[in-house]
């Protein structure tokens, strides 16, 4: 009987197979290998459809045998947030690729989920334009970084990705396309029949041919909630729909293009720092930062471990220090971190705005071409527990200290300052017992603050003995939206908070 049973079992995936391939091209589907994992969770198959009809094909495969399945972009956080109860099929993004409607003076952009954010940014500058999104992960894709609802430093002045969208299309959990907001050709005021919240027919610019989980992002926020607010029947129709999509991981639907706002690249861009040696002198430079009044882009913090050596001193006649005897560059002195403020705009309005930040930092600021070289980047690696803070900027000290004492022991911290949210290493070694001790006593700390401590990635043993999320209040409204857009639990299940 169990040969049998094993008979069966090689036949339906010799079938499912071959199903795969008539939707996607012989070379785009095949049964899964040992590197086709999510967060642990090996999958049985990847396919990867060449656009938009082909990916609702495999949907409706999907759900015609009863199979669940998980998108994929890069894999550049696919071992972040929960593991998936079950992984049938990896539906691997990268064929529903492109840029579209992006003439020269365009506010907005169609994109496809799968298109690298590098490549739509070397598009974009063809024009003199960009995507304000600078998501740490290399080689991430749009789709990755919306499904994460990952940003970096930029954010502080054009807030997340999923700030900046405009409209979406996905695919739910039957294989149905659904456009929320606005295309690009909407955007551009060029209608386009079927969109607005509704189910729309094939069409647009991916024609055939041609990504911590859910509470890493907070795409859940206070605001309209309920049923009409989960179908896009909100105060904004659609794109409480689009919102809802950032930061959850494929679990509520699979994304096919995005239309974001895009800005001019600007034409000057100064890097102003400052040395620090406690969170509480942080806390009280970033509220002289924000009260001088000079528009900062971002506003990054860099807490290291073990902190650098002293660095090689310079004459203090050299001209980035004269008259200033007592810089760490000139005394040797060690800091035990950066506090880094990116100015954008006109290139003598920076500079004219850079001297007078610098003259608020004091004597120790100085001003850069160009970025240091741990922006932009996290400061956990691969086997670490990585960990992201949100709290009130007032009470980021307050957190980092929390996140020390519970430790014992400095931590790496990186992030933005200027809007309260960092990421944190703890060492991969620490036994799950001792990481989970260190959450409680972070989130005691950081409940009454209105903060949050979330677990980003870790080793398998850790994600599996501790709370990944913490106290979640909006949890019900997600249990709401998993209901009405994927009521069968086909798209990662598992992967949301309450193992939805």
């Amino acid at each position: 009987m169990a040969d049998a049973a094993r008979s069966t079992d090689r036949l339906e995936a010799l079938d499912i197979t071959r199903k795969l391939a008539a939707i996607c091209g012989d070379p785009f589907a095949r049964l899964a290998g040992p590197a086709d994992e999510v967060a642990g969770r090996t999958a049985r198959w990847v396919a990867v459809p060449g656009g938009p009809h082909a990916a609702a094909e495999v949907l409706r495969l999907a759900a015609a045998h009863d199979l669940t399945v998980v998108p994929r972009g890069a894999g550049t956080k696919i071992d972040w947030g929960a593991a998936p109860a079950q992984v049938d099929i990896m539906l691997d993004t990268g064929r529903l690729a492109g840029v579209w409607h992006e003439p020269r003076d365009a506010a907005v952009a169609e994109i496809g989920a799968g298109t690298p954010l590098r490549a739509v940014q070397a598009t974009l500058a063809r024009t003199n334009r960009r995507l304000p999104v600078d998501a740490p992960s290399p080689g991430a894709t749009l789709g990755g970084v919306l499904a994460a609802d990952e940003s970096g430093p930029l954010r502080h002045r054009h807030g997340s990705p999923c700030a900046q969208l405009v409209g979406v299309r996905y695919l739910d959990a039957d294989g149905e396309l659904v456009s929320v907001g606005e295309s690009g050709t909407e955007a551009l005021g060029r209608a386009t029949p079927g969109s607005g919240g509704g189910r729309a027919s094939e069409r647009g610019p991916a024609g055939d041919g041609g990504s911590a989980g859910w509470g890493a992002g907070g795409a859940f926020g206070d605001g309209p909630g309920g049923g009409d607010a989960i179908l896009g029947r909100g105060e904004v129709p659609g794109l409480d729909v689009a919102r809802l999509l950032c930061g959850s991981q494929g679990g509520l639907g699979v994304l096919v293009s995005a239309t974001m706002r895009v800005h001019a690249v600007p034409a000057g861009r100064l890097w102003v720092s400052r040395p620090v040696w406690t969170p509480l002198e942080v806390h009280d430079l970033v509220r002289a930062v924000l009260a001088a009044g000079v528009d900062p882009a971002a506003v990054e913090l860099d807490l290291p471990v073990p902190v650098p050596l002293p660095r090689r001193r310079i004459p203090a006649t050299h001209p980035s220090v004269i008259n200033r005897p007592d810089h760490p560059a000139v005394t040797g002195r060690p800091a035990a971190g950066s506090l880094v403020v990116l100015l954008e705009g006109g290139p003598a309005d920076v500079t004219e705005r850079a001297e007078r930040l610098a003259a608020v930092l004091g004597a120790e600021a100085m001003i850069s071409h160009h970025a240091p070289e741990w922006w932009g980047r996290y400061p956990f690696a691969p086997g670490d527990t990585a960990l992201r803070i949100e709290v009130p900027i007032n009470d980021l000290h307050a957190a980092v200290y929390a996140l020390r004492d519970a430790t014992g022991s400095p931590v790496p911290v990186r992030g933005s300052a200027g809007s309260g949210t960092v990421h944190a290493a703890l060492s991969g070694a620490l036994p799950p017992e001792r990481v989970a001790s260190i959450l409680t006593a972070v989130r005691s700390v950081l409940i009454a603050r209105r903060g949050r401590c979330v677990v980003v990635a870790a080793p398998a043993a850790v994600r599996r003995a501790v709370d990944l999320w913490g106290e979640l209040p909006t949890l019900p409204r997600l249990r709401s939206a998993k209901a009405h857009l994927d009521p069968h639990h086909r798209l990662a299940p598992g992967r949301l908070p309450g193992g939805l």
